[in-house]
């Protein structure tokens, strides 16, 4: 399925809110804070012009997010990101003056560190980065799961040292308990999701991801005509098309939002004019995406520019894992975990409808960005659904795996896909 904006805001500017946090000096100081960390390193931009081809348009970039500070998903930008502002906002508060990035390991403000809890709920990937940012500066992290959480990431998050507390039902109930139990003993909530009156934080992870257009517009020859975004609460997907559209002004790219057609909130929501949660469905194998209500921030970003909403079914997005570790030709392989490849699914979708096509002007001119979004958070899982180990995959591309799961590319490869960026 596919729904065209038609909404009266769409092509308005955002508004004053959105626009300062998802602009230039919030990616700049987000930026600011990623180089801080000891394990930065900027991650990939791979051109895949085999698939291009056979997809009929010019090019097709890739931005690896499975590489991402260790966690092997772009979530690891927001959450941490969150927190470590939080605790620097929560110093600066008792010292009177504004804490700077470079005074985070300061005793005193360890020591306010060391006085504070964060809260979270998640399907995995944004808990493992609420802790790691806890752990980074000696605070609390307790993070709430649900029963579709796999025990291979509950244990991925564990590993930071935070405390997990299981909820029975889906994302949606746990994040409604985290909340509850947060305000009753005093924790802050840092939530990738946005409900009345609790918005900033959430604005907050979502100018973290601002990072990723940064990194990929400075790599790519030209800009991109399209984006294909996957969405689950929608705050990935608005950060990324929010800041490209303040970059690139009126030359933005389309912005085609993608989700499991089993959990399509932010399409239903589209459909009707107005934030809705929709009803609960089978579980999808997307599972980072298994969301039944959009974040309000998100959609007051998508309403405007959006351009497209779609969905895709379960089948496409294990395609898509197997078609990125089977590369086309001289096209790299790339570990995409389940929900990582729902933006090229969404372009594999359109591109093969002659009627999607023409609706998102796809064409033989057509330079499109994808981001995938996570590698192998759940190894098991992935072999499962591949047929392949993750560490396969690496082979076939000359990458190892570190310590902590994270796939690291060889100097040949490196040098292979800036080679290639360069003859685009």
């Amino acid at each position: 399925m596919m729904l065209l904006n038609q909404r009266p805001e769409h092509n308005q500017p955002l508004v004053a809110a959105d626009a300062a946090t998802l602009g230039i000096a919030g990616a700049d100081q987000a930026e600011r804070f990623l180089m801080a960390r000891d394990s930065h390193a900027e991650t990939p931009l791979y051109a895949l012009p085999a698939l291009a081809g056979e997809l009929g348009i010019a090019t097709l970039h890739v931005k690896d997010e499975g590489k991402r500070l260790g966690l092997g998903s772009f979530k690891a930008l927001g959450g941490a990101y969150a927190v470590m502002r939080l605790v620097l906002e929560a110093a600066g508060k008792r010292r009177g003056r504004t804490v700077d990035i470079s005074e985070l390991h300061r005793p005193d403000v360890k020591a306010t560190a060391a006085g504070m809890t964060f809260a979270c709920a998640t399907d995995g990937n944004h808990g493992r980065s609420v802790a790691q940012g806890a752990g980074l500066v000696g605070a609390r992290s307790v993070i709430f799961v649900h029963s579709g959480v796999s025990n291979e990431r509950v244990a991925a998050i564990s590993r930071f040292g935070a405390e997990i507390v299981r909820v029975a039902g889906d994302y949606d109930q746990s994040v409604g308990e985290a909340a509850r139990v947060a305000a009753e003993r005093g924790w802050t909530v840092v939530s990738d999701t946005s409900w009345p009156g609790y918005e900033r934080i959430p604005g907050l992870v979502m100018q973290g991801y601002t990072v990723i257009v940064r990194e990929a517009l400075k790599r790519l020859p030209r800009p991109p005509t399209h984006v294909f975004l996957q969405a689950g609460v929608g705050g990935f997907a608005a950060a990324v098309a929010g800041h490209l559209a303040i970059m690139l002004g009126q030359d933005r790219p389309r912005a085609i939002v993608v989700e499991p057609a089993r959990a399509a909130c932010i399409y239903e929501t589209a459909k009707a004019g107005r934030p809705i949660a929709i009803a609960h469905s089978k579980p999808t194998v997307m599972a980072m995406l298994e969301c039944y209500e959009p974040s309000l921030v998100a959609w007051r970003v998508l309403s405007r520019i959006g351009d497209a909403f779609m969905t895709v079914d379960e089948e496409d997005a294990v395609s898509v894992m197997n078609r990125l570790a089977r590369p086309s030709g001289n096209d790299p392989a790339i570990v995409s975990g389940e929900s990582g490849g729902a933006g090229l699914a969404g372009l594999i979708r359109a591109a093969g409808d002659e009627k999607m096509r023409a609706a998102l002007h796809l064409d033989a001119h057509s330079r499109v960005l994808i981001i995938n979004s996570e590698g192998a958070t759940d190894p098991g899982r992935y072999a499962e659904l591949v047929r392949m180990a993750p560490e396969e995959v690496a082979r076939a591309s000359n990458m190892t795996i570190n310590a902590d799961g994270e796939l690291v590319a060889g100097a040949d490869v490196l040098l292979g896909v800036t080679a290639r960026l360069a003859a685009d």
